[in-house]
């Protein structure tokens, strides 16, 4: 391979130019910088690219460089990958390039392209900063999403600029919808990334959709945009490419006066009088200055941004050098470490120019800020077609488009509206609630209002033939209003596929099955071409799918089971439903016995109880059966007198259970209420295979159920479900309210249909009295049909995955579908049972109870055995009784003496028995007082009478006692011998005996001169005395 002198004439005067810098410099410390240079390969135009240089030199006085050293190698003539690599290692390594300046204007977009994209890629990865203007600049473009930076600058516009300012244009003329078709030419992927990403970046302002992205590989490509609704299209390709896609173009009728097409500079090239044929006139297209002149232009702008990055680089870094010492042989290094920060001075390198752009600065990423293009228009010119400037795109300027007059598409001076042209469409329906619902027009104007839909034919068309539109349009009988689901989805699409409609019902009246080999209703009506398309509640099924066509589902649905809702009887069982088996088992064998035993069990152990012993305490009425009747009471808080236990742990224990039956009841009595209403009964079928649908006649009376014939609810259950579609056979249906009608009625038990239709119907109905049971059969969804083949098709699907997508569709089914009757769930909640984990707390704090009832049971025996004897001699004045009266009495014993004393007192019996019993008790005491009269009088006869002692303690007690009259010897009821009633006579049995056998013989002492005389009745007196007061 010959390469060109590695030293031109060029170079010469380079370096001889410098030398004059040399003599004018005045700096102490001298530079050395070597520069590359790569200008398009041309013999002509080096005098051109030595005088630009020069002249720069010349303007461009430097007070930091002393030296620069250009390494100039002009364009490659061989396009190898090894000849690239040899360029850079023999020619610009050896020379210590610091960058390479790369101009280039030649836009070949194949080859040339890979190996500029190659060279530059080799330069990149050494680290020598790139500073280029190249024309062919699409291949060469920033790598997006790289953490390595490029260490490229592109003073050309980029094609990102060329997006934003096709962008700019679809905005000027507000076109939203737009098509990117474009060649395998290099950089295609990259073009159609800078599309999308800055469509996305104007979204907040204004919002682009892309409707066609096309690869042109082959001319049949092009089908897909003469079938879509794109009217604006981005065309970016070679020159030679562009000739053959708009000739197929041409042929497939889409690049008439509703079609426009932006191309890129690549398809408008340097030559602007050279235009194919088949460019329509109308056509717009980006186009910048590519000729020699530019380049010339280019390099001396290359130039200074060089010398101006290495002045900011030096007053940076003062004694860093700008030298490489890279080898291709393994002497130097491999890659240069201060590209990268050579790179960003020269990336923030600015200065004014004295043209337009009038400055020169750089993005982030190395692109050029003030790019421009030229509009340009393909007009006719006096002999030919040629491309004229129409305005100019700044890349800098707020408003960037500046456009004078255009020669729109078919000579037109008004732009085209971007969208494609309206078309008409006969469209067929059958009504259907909520989907397609029929209602009155104005019987006036023969119209529909606003919130009662469109205009609807119902008639046959042979019925209104030859008679007047406005007059048929006003009988009711010929034209309803329509109104829905589907009809609000049609207006949507009229909308934005911008196309006129006739509805007209279709004629039979039928959903479309077959019968006696041929298709009815709307399927046929397809068939036949009466109609364009069909909008309703039209099932998808594989038999209509192998005649025509349908769009995507835009909602789902299936085959469900219609019940009746009837009032029954409250269960016998509902008083247990509150509670599931496993509460109830745990309440009543687990609960209360283990309370029940716990409370006996302290009570046997507590010092207060039985003190564990087999025989109870006297008048202790306390067992174990009396403890499970206490427990029962508490329970269900009866009103029944119980036996308490007298242990302080037993009777805590009592209080926990009564604690537990509080919280216990409270959940119980609040959960009865719901089981204890009257029930909603109703066939609550499993579905399409429960046993009453497949075995209607094991039943009695025989279960029956029915659907709407001649629909796909019948299509599916003939194909799927034989036996049961031959029972249903006998209960047909008309309609949708007619098995409603029948199924309130109890005509039917269960009606058969369209999931969402019988949804609908329930949740419409007033009175709430039907719901549907049962999974899903058959599941499908709901489509517009079309005939087979049809054009629309493709703009329908399209269409209805954008109203999924941003909730069109769902905002319709919350309208249409919804109603204020919800039976189904309020059913399921009211006849839920409680599960034991429900209320689980209450068995815990049951629990915590039994455990905190042990400690105190062990805190009583410790009090008993070691505290009691020490607060019995520290506690005289009883103050222990005042914080407990069973402490209290243990202490003292005239404690025990006064709570017997109270319990005698108030005592009150009110069994009957108990008063038989106290009526003979107070006879008994009755008697005794008067024989202790009668012993009295026979103490007084013979002159005995009280000692000394005695009537001294009866003035003591005088003031603290009631009086009474004693028998003296002059009579029963002596009143000048009061004497006090004996403070014993109040006292427990036990007591009274206690105190006369310790003072008997003090309390009846008879007179001394009788002493001798009564001894032998004295004893026996007072003996029985005291023996009947114990008694009594």
């Amino acid at each position: 391979m010959q390469f060109p002198p590695l030293v031109s004439a060029l170079a010469l005067l380079m370096l001889s130019q410098v030398g004059v810098i040399e003599r004018v410099e005045t700096a102490d410390i001298e530079r050395n910088v070597s520069v590359g240079l790569v200008p398009p390969y041309s013999t002509f135009h080096n005098r051109g690219y030595q005088a630009r240089v020069s002249l720069t030199l010349q303007s461009r006085g430097s007070n930091i460089l002393r030296s620069t050293r250009f390494v100039h190698r002009q364009m490659f003539k061989t396009l190898s990958p090894t000849a690239i690599l040899n360029a850079l290692c023999n020619q610009f390594l050896p020379a210590n390039v610091a960058a390479i300046i790369y101009i280039n204007n030649k836009e070949h977009y194949g080859r040339n392209t890979a190996s500029s994209q190659y060279f530059l890629q080799l330069a990149r990865y050494l680290g020598i900063p790139v500073i280029a203007w190249n024309a062919d600049n699409s291949g060469l473009d920033q790598e997006q999403g790289t953490k390595q930076s490029s260490l490229r600058l592109e003073l050309a516009p980029s094609i990102h600029h060329q997006a934003a300012a096709m962008l700019s244009i679809l905005q000027r003329y507000n076109w939203h919808g737009f098509a990117i078709v474009t060649s395998q030419i290099a950089g295609y992927d990259e073009f159609t990334r800078a599309v999308r990403d800055t469509a996305l970046e104007l979204q907040e302002e204004f919002k682009f959709s892309i409707l066609n992205t096309i690869i042109v590989r082959e001319s049949k490509d092009l089908e897909e945009l003469a079938n879509s609704e794109a009217r604006i299209m981005l065309l970016y390709c070679t020159k030679d490419e562009a000739r053959e896609i708009m000739h197929k173009a041409h042929s497939l009728h889409i690049t008439g006066k509703n079609y426009v097409w932006i191309v890129t500079q690549s398809v408008i090239g340097s030559d602007l009088e050279t235009v194919a044929a088949d460019f329509p006139i109308g056509m717009l297209g980006l186009h910048f200055e590519t000729s020699s002149m530019e380049v010339m232009k280019q390099i001396g702008r290359a130039l200074e941004v060089f010398i101006r990055g290495a002045e900011l680089f030096f007053k940076a870094y003062n004694h860093s050098k700008l030298s490489p010492q890279l080898s291709c042989e393994g002497h130097g290094e491999v890659r240069w470490d201060h590209g990268e920060l050579f790179y960003r001075h020269l990336l923030n390198v600015s200065f004014r120019l004295d043209e337009v752009p009038d400055y020169l600065a750089f993005n982030s990423d190395g692109t050029v800020k003030s790019a421009q293009l030229k509009i340009m228009n393909l007009r006719r010119g006096n002999s030919a077609k040629q491309w004229e400037e129409i305005g100019t795109w700044r890349a800098d300027q707020a408003d960037q488009l500046n456009i004078k007059d255009i020669v729109w598409p078919g000579l037109s001076h008004v732009p085209p509206e971007g969208v494609p042209e309206k078309f008409h469409l006969k469209i067929l329906f059958l009504e259907e609630s909520p989907y397609v619902i029929l209602g009155m027009p104005d019987p006036i104007t023969g119209k529909c209002s606003a919130n009662r839909g469109v205009l609807c034919r119902i008639a046959p068309e042979a019925d209104i033939e030859g008679m007047n539109l406005t007059v048929a349009q006003r009988n009711s009988s010929l034209y309803q209003c329509c109104s829905g689901f589907c009809i609000d989805l049609l207006e949507k699409f009229a909308k934005d596929l911008i196309f006129t409609y006739d509805l007209v019902r279709v004629d039979d009246g039928k959903w479309g099955t077959i019968e006696n080999g041929s298709w009815t209703g709307l399927v046929s009506a397809l068939m036949n071409r009466k109609g364009d398309m069909v909008i309703t509640s039209f099932n998808i099924n594989s038999d209509r799918e192998s005649v025509i066509d349908f769009s995507v589902p835009f909602l789902e649905t299936g085959t469900t089971i219609l019940v009746a809702k009837r009032t029954g009887i409250i269960s016998p069982t509902a008083f247990l439903e509150p509670f599931d088996t496993a509460s109830w088992t745990l309440v009543a064998f687990v609960a209360i016995h283990a309370t029940a035993l716990t409370i006996f069990l302290f009570e046997w152990l507590s010092p207060s109880g039985y003190n564990m012993k087999t025989v109870a305490p006297r008048d202790h009425k306390f067992s174990l059966f009396r403890t499970y009747w206490l427990v029962w009471a508490i329970l269900f808080q009866a009103a029944v007198h119980t036996d308490c236990p007298r242990g302080l742990t037993a009777r805590f224990m009592a209080s926990m259970w009564a604690l537990f039956a509080v919280v216990f009841l409270a959940i119980y009595t609040a959960n009865l209420a719901a089981f204890m209403i009257t029930r909603e009964e109703f066939h609550e079928l499993k579905g399409i295979d429960d046993e009453r649908m497949r075995s209607p006649y094991q039943f009695e009376p025989p279960f029956r159920a029915g659907t709407v014939l001649h629909t796909n609810t019948e299509m599916v259950l003939r194909e799927h479900k034989p036996q049961q579609f031959r029972y249903i056979l006998r209960y047909p249906v008309h309609n949708v309210q007619e098995g409603v009608k029948m199924i309130k009625t109890g005509e039917l038990d269960a009606f058969l249909y369209d999931a969402t239709v019988l949804q609908y119907m329930v949740a419409q109905d007033d009175d709430c009295e039907i719901l549907t049971v049962g999974a899903w059969y058959g599941m499908t969804g709901y489509g517009v049909g079309f005939r087979r083949g049809s054009k629309y098709l493709d703009q329908f699907n399209e269409k209805l995955m954008q109203y999924k997508d941003n909730g069109y569709i769902e905002r319709l089914q919350r309208f249409w579908l919804t109603g204020a009757c919800k039976p189904q769930k309020q059913h399921k909640r009211a006849s839920e049972p409680l599960a034991l984990e429900q209320f689980l707390s209450a068995f815990l704090l049951l629990g915590c109870g039994i455990l905190l009832a042990c400690a105190i049971l062990a805190c009583e025996h410790c009090y008993f055995k070691h505290i009691r004897k020490q607060l019995a001699k520290t506690d005289r004045g009883g103050c222990c009784a005042l914080i407990s009266l069973n402490m209290g009495k243990s202490l003292t014993f005239r404690g025990a003496v006064y709570e017997a004393q109270d319990i005698i007192k108030y005592h009150r019996c009110r069994d009957p028995i108990c008063d038989t019993h106290l009526l003979k008790v107070k006879r008994e005491l009755d008697v005794a007082r008067l024989r202790i009269r009668e012993l009295e009088h026979q103490l007084g006869d013979p002159g005995l009478a009280p000692s000394a002692r005695f009537l001294a303690s009866v003035r003591r007690d005088q003031s603290n006692s009631s009086w009474c009259c004693l028998p003296t010897k002059d009579g029963p009821q002596h009143k000048g011998a009061p004497v006090a009633r004996r403070p014993e006579w109040g006292l427990p049995s036990a007591v009274r005996h206690h105190m006369y056998t310790q003072q008997s013989a003090e309390f009846i002492r008879p007179h001394p001169d009788s002493y001798a005389a009564h001894r032998v009745q004295q004893r026996p007196a007072s003996v029985e005395i005291a023996e009947l007061e114990t008694v009594l």
